[in-house]
Parts: C-alpha cells; sequence; structure tokens
C-alpha cells in the first residue's frame, strides 16, 4: 500500500493524519494521502501570502519558472500518469497525455505576450493602467480532471504573480501530491503548494482572510456554495460548473462517418467531463441509423482496468458515480427507455458500468435533463432545425455544445444560437485550447478559464496617474547643471 505524505516545499505538513485512496478499477484501498489540519492549513496559507510579496516583483523570473514546470512535467510524464490512472481511472496512454497537455498550458502562459492596457503622456500628465496581481489564490480541482484542470488554474495565476494552493478532490489527491513532488525544486516555496484532505478542507480554505480569489471547477451545487462563501471577504471567484451540452446533427450529416466521432464526444473519459455531449439530437428521419450506428461503436468500446493494454474506457472513479449512474439508467428502463446498447453496472470488482445509448426519451426525462456525468447517451429525434435548437437552448446549463453536418457554413449558422460559452462543429471540444477562453452560461459558471482572458481573471485594474514625466526629468537636468 502506497503512502504519500508530503506536498510542496513549505510548511511542515507531515502530521500523520491521513485518508483512504481508492483505486476505483479495484473498488480497494491502495494508498493514503496526508490530512491537511486546520493549523497546517494557516501556516500554508500564510506562507503563500509571504512567498507573494517577492513572487510578484519579477516577471521574467516567473516566466522562466513556468517553462522549466512545464519541462518538468514532461519528463515525469509517466510517473505521474501512473499515479492518474490509478486513482482516476481513465486509460493510462490518456493519463500521460493529460501531463503532456497540463505541460502546454503551463509554456502558453510563460510565451504570453501582454501588451500595456493603456498609456497617455500629454502636457497635462502621465496615465498608465495596469494589472496587478490578486494575491494568494485558492484553486479547488475536481476529481474528473484532477491534472489538467490544476495546470489551467495554476498556470495564469502563478504568470499574473499570484501565489496559489491547490485543493484536489478526496478522491483523486495523488494526482496533485505527485506534481507538487516534481515542482517542489522549481517553484520557491510558498508560491505552489498542494494541502489535501477530506472536506470540511475546501471550505476552510475559501474561507480563509488571506485568500482573496477562488478558482472552483465542480459541480453547480457546490458551486453556489462556494460563490456564497466568497461574499463575505468579497474574493473574487471563477466558477467552472456543470453542464447538459447538447449535440445537433443536420439533415446533410452521414451516420456512418460520424458516429465514430460522436460516441467519443460523448463517452471520453467515460462520460466524465463536464464539455461532452449528454443529449443528441438527430433527424427524424436518420433517427435509426444514428442509433444503431453509435450502439455499434458502444458495443465494441473496450471497458477494463485502465493500466492494461488497449483498454479505451476505465471505470468511473467513485462508487457514489457508479450508484448515481445505475440510478438514472434503472429510472429510465422503468419508464420505458429502450437500451440500443449497454443499460447495466458490469459484473465484478471495480466501478464499470456498460457504454450505454437510450432510446424513447424525450426532454423532461432526468436522464436528458440533468447531467449525468457517466457513460450514458440519450438520442431523441427533432422535427426541424428550429425545434432542434429550442430544445437544445432549454437547459439550465449552457457550457458546450456542438452541431454536425457537411456544409460548414450553414452549421456555423446553427451553432451560432446555441446557447452556450463553446459552440463546435464536427467536434464538441475544438474550442478547449490553451489560447482560447473557457466558460459557460447560465448555471454552468461564473467567469471564464484559459486565454488572455484567463489571465486576466487573476489580475485587478490599478490606474497609475502621475504630473508629466518630461518636466520633471527637464527640471531635474536644470538642477544638475
Amino acid at each position: 500500500m502506497q503512502s504519500l505524505t508530503t506536498t510542496s516545499r513549505g510548511p511542515d505538513l507531515t502530521n500523520g493524519a491521513t485518508f483512504d485512496v481508492v483505486n476505483p478499477a479495484t473498488g480497494e484501498v491502495f494508498a493514503q494521502a496526508p490530512a491537511c489540519s486546520p493549523e497546517q492549513l494557516d501556516a500554508s496559507v500564510r506562507a503563500a501570502d509571504k512567498a507573494f510579496r517577492t513572487w510578484q516583483l519579477d516577471e521574467a523570473y516567473r516566466r522562466e519558472r513556468l517553462g522549466a514546470a512545464a519541462d518538468a512535467l514532461d519528463a515525469h510524464a509517466d510517473q505521474i500518469g501512473k499515479v492518474l490512472t490509478a486513482e482516476q481511472g481513465k486509460p493510462l496512454a490518456e493519463a500521460v497525455a493529460d501531463v503532456h497537455r497540463s505541460a502546454d498550458w503551463f509554456r502558453y502562459y510563460r510565451d504570453l505576450e501582454l501588451e500595456p492596457e493603456f498609456h497617455e503622456e500629454t502636457r497635462d500628465g502621465y496615465v498608465e493602467v495596469v494589472r496587478r496581481p490578486l494575491g494568494v489564490v485558492a484553486g479547488i480541482v475536481p476529481w474528473n480532471q484532477p491534472m489538467l484542470l490544476a495546470a489551467w488554474k495554476a498556470a495564469p495565476a502563478l504568470r499574473a504573480g499570484n501565489t496559489i494552493i491547490l485543493k484536489p478532490s478526496p478522491y483523486t489527491p495523488l494526482t496533485a501530491l505527485a506534481v507538487a513532488d516534481v515542482l517542489k525544486s522549481v517553484f520557491p516555496p510558498g508560491v505552489f503548494t498542494v494541502l489535501t484532505g477530506p472536506s470540511p478542507l475546501g471550505d476552510k480554505l475559501a474561507a480563509h482572510p488571506l485568500v482573496r480569489k477562488i478558482s472552483f471547477t465542480g459541480s453547480t451545487e457546490v458551486g453556489k456554495k462556494v460563490a456564497a462563501a466568497a461574499a463575505p471577504d468579497l474574493k473574487r471567484v471563477t466558477l467552472e460548473l456543470g453542464g447538459n451540452d447538447a449535440a445537433i446533427v443536420l439533415e446533410d450529416a452521414d451516420p456512418a462517418a460520424i458516429a465514430g466521432d460522436l460516441f467519443w464526444a460523448a463517452f471520453k473519459n467515460n462520460g466524465q467531463m463536464c464539455a461532452l455531449i449528454k443529449r443528441l439530437y438527430v433527424p427524424a428521419r436518420r433517427y435509426n441509423d444514428y442509433v444503431e450506428a453509435i450502439a455499434e461503436v458502444a458495443r465494441t468500446a473496450r471497458v477494463g482496468d485502465g493500466m492494461s493494454d488497449g483498454v479505451q474506457l476505465g471505470p468511473l472513479t467513485t462508487a457514489a458515480q457508479l450508484a448515481w449512474i445505475k440510478e438514472l439508467a434503472d429510472e429510465s428502463l422503468a419508464r420505458g427507455a429502450v437500451p440500443a446498447a449497454g443499460g447495466n453496472p458490469i459484473d465484478g470488482n471495480g466501478y464499470f458500468f456498460e457504454p450505454t445509448v437510450l432510446t424513447n426519451v424525450t426532454d423532461g426525462d432526468r436522464i436528458v435533463d440533468e447531467e449525468q456525468f457517466g457513460p450514458i447517451l440519450p438520442i431523441m429525434a427533432y422535427r426541424d432545425e428550429d425545434d432542434a435548437i429550442a430544445r437544445a437552448n432549454a437547459s439550465n446549463y449552457g457550457l458546450g455544445g456542438s452541431v454536425w453536418g457537411t456544409d460548414i457554413d450553414h452549421a456555423l449558422t446553427v451553432a451560432r444560437r446555441l446557447d452556450s460559452g463553446q459552440a463546435s462543429v464536427n467536434n464538441h471540444t475544438r474550442g478547449i485550447r490553451p489560447h482560447l477562453p473557457f466558460g459557460g452560461f447560465k448555471w454552468s459558471g461564473i467567469g471564464v478559464e484559459n486565454g488572455r482572458w484567463g489571465y486576466e481573471a487573476y489580475t485587478q485594474l490599478q490606474t497609475l496617474a502621475a504630473p508629466p514625466r518630461q518636466a520633471q526629468n527637464n527640471r531635474a537636468d536644470n538642477e544638475r547643471s
């Protein structure tokens, strides 16, 4: 049994208190992680606040350190990837790729060139508008993408001059600890810290008076509580919350050509991503063609332990998530849904569920209206494009959406009508890149991550105003002469 009891350089967190970490492929405890005490939390935040005073001063040094962090992640990608698969469940190749993609985020923010916000110098005076860091940032990271989402928060926050404390989910603490171990020689003490522990660690971190911003990714329900916790101290917040993404297939699309892409846009990471297809609307006249083509992919997808060669879909990450997916599937089947593929848990150890394609479901069913966050895809027929768009938009969520067809201009016209922060054509996650903003409408969040916009979310504007500098320089020259 593995035991990890250190985080990044900073206050000593080895007090001996630990909590269990379960391998979702076996359902068994395989490691312990350190459980941070209230005293250790306070010491860590104070260390981050102290480090902020100097870390904010040298942008060139920060950029160099971000590049060093990217190199270190790439060099240890295999090592970190194995930890990620062991605690989260995804196939090892995807886990290793997540580490390399995270390095890309650090390099993007290292290389981001920032133009002055505003500069004016006239006979009346000098004015400049600059961006200042906020201070200590709390990055609260969920269990579905513990590597990538840590990088989404840490890279822009650090580039802007903040220090950051990452609090991973108690279901997946080991990846963040492995990253902290790799980066402990990259960043000065207190600049990059990882704290692990069960609830209410996240609540206490968010409420600490020295924390000036909370960047949270997780469920809408918890996100509302984070926003409420931030309000008394007027902390800045970025909330990337749930999604119930719709995809619309247009009349000119070919079922055989896109079935595989549609399947993986819904089932990647076992459906455990906020920005994946959760509802699929297809033309009524081709409904059976789409159902059968996608169901065939589902029936042939290889499910198993992410450490095994050739596995395409691992287990669900938690026992609670497996129970939720089973509840939704059982309820749908009891109400008359027909499984074109799957529909049941997989016998044996671990949190496995069959890739499931459901027909005879409709808007108003929980499997359609709620974010299932698992390997189930409901497929529904629509009458015309206006019907499909109206149904796609009839949701409290608005994170992502996609439109599929051969006439790209027309597909773009339809995509522009989706009420979602990201809208893609012939792909569902095309807009998730380091340089593009990622955020949601409605209940899917507040603010954005990534790109220049994500960087700005970790800053505050300051106006500098002074008398004309040229006049001052002339007076100084006269005095010296």
